[in-house]
């Protein structure tokens, strides 16, 4: 008889699930769910590193051993096309980033009395939990954590919420303060000698009247492909660098040997900037400050890059746009790419590489290009939020 009560696999919102069907919160494969009720640990269950586990809302599975964790985020992958009917000619091993990486962070902070608490917030809840370690950030942004209290104790109203947004770019750490109130000439000099004691590339403030640089030395850019690209403040950026070289690396051979492509939903020029050195590139993108700093930064560098304000949600490119490259590359937001992968499965476009945060959005658009008369060649599930239940993928699609 199998043993009704073994920890078998993690499900999609991290808990634990038995033979029979049965979930249990923070239970790792090969845990055992006793007679009682009590959780009996197995070989993969592993002592969290770090004090706010479980509490603090940024880690659902540091419960769980590292080996065990690349099999979760190899079986979300894995069994969202199972689930959809999709077959992939390969699923490769996952790749997990390594601790202290994370380069992009949004944090709440909030006033309470004389103290400010500042971090992430409770999962499942609007509590924040104040932060005294994290084993996600990348070190320069967890610096900043414990000077931020200091900063933010006069600028936030009783019991009002503020938001804190930090990234890691060129020049240092750009930095995002939204709910916060700096007014008067001490107010903004405290905010200046901040940026400078703490080495900041940038510091904005968004009073609720839009963002406002308070303090940027130098423009701040970020850089793909050897290309530094302006940064709005807080853009979007792969969550950590390894993770953004593994993403760029699973779709490279769909770009090889072709002489123009194109990048959809393209940003800031991830993709088509470290895939594009000697090829004609076409990247649409709806942000219009991306798209303009994107257009700037390829200009001054001299790739052949054609950078296109357009919403690829309203304004799909149609198939006779499509067969004019060699391969099609797309990073769309979570939701898919619902309407732009109908018109790739009426195209002849010879191969896509398809980049997706959304392992279920991902499948579904899987479908429509495999009965377009694609097939899916290669899948790489890729783990940035180490220790969430947040997964990433690759794909490579050919006709």
């Amino acid at each position: 008889m199998s043993d009704t009560g073994l920890i078998v696999r993690i499900a999609a919102k991290g808990d634990g699930v038995t033979a029979d069907g049965r979930h249990m919160p923070l239970s790792a494969p090969g845990d055992r769910i006793g007679e009682d009720g009590a959780l009996i640990r197995g070989p993969e269950h592993a002592q969290p590193p770090c004090r706010h586990f479980p509490e603090c809302g940024g880690c659902q599975l540091q419960h769980v051993r590292d080996d065990a964790y690349a099999r979760y985020v190899f079986d979300r992958v894995a069994g969202a096309l199972a689930g959809q009917g999709v077959s992939a000619g390969t699923v490769l091993p996952a790749h997990v980033s390594p601790p202290e990486t994370r380069r992009r962070a949004s944090l709440r902070a909030m006033r309470m009395g004389r103290r400010v608490v500042l971090g992430f917030a409770e999962e499942g809840s609007h509590r924040i939990v104040d932060m005294e370690m994290c084993c996600i950030l990348h070190p320069r942004l967890f610096a900043l954590v414990s000077p931020l209290r200091g900063l933010l104790g006069s600028m936030i109203a009783e019991r009002s919420a503020a938001h804190v947004r930090m990234s890691l770019t060129d020049q240092g750490v750009d930095l995002l303060l939204e709910g916060v109130t700096a007014e008067g000439l001490a107010a903004r000099e405290a905010l200046t000698d901040f940026a400078r004691a703490h080495g900041l590339a940038r510091l904005t403030l968004d009073d609720d009247y839009g963002p406002q640089a308070c303090w940027e030395p130098e423009p701040v850019t970020v850089s793909f492909g050897g290309v530094a690209v302006a940064f709005p403040p807080y853009a979007f950026l792969q969550a950590t660098a390894d993770g953004e070289a593994v993403l760029a690396d699973a779709v490279r051979p769909a770009v090889e040997g072709v002489a123009a492509f194109a990048d959809l939903f393209c940003g800031l020029g991830t993709f088509a900037l470290t895939l594009g050195a000697g090829k004609a590139v076409y990247a649409a993108e709806a942000g219009r400050d991306l798209v303009l700093a994107l257009k700037a930064s390829a200009g001054r560098s001299g790739r052949k890059l054609a950078a296109d304000h357009r919403d690829l949600f309203r304004r799909p490119l149609s198939p006779d746009e499509l067969n004019r490259f060699g391969a099609i590359i797309l990073d769309p937001p979570r939701a898919g790419a619902r309407e732009q992968a109908a018109q790739l499965a009426r195209s002849k476009v010879p191969v896509i590489g398809y980049i997706s945060c959304n392992p279920g959005s991902f499948a579904r658009d899987a479908i429509t290009l495999i009965e377009g008369g694609y097939r899916l060649e290669s899948v790489k599930p890729v783990g940035q939020f180490r220790w969430s239940t947040h997964v990433e993928l690759a794909g490579i699609f050919r006709r």
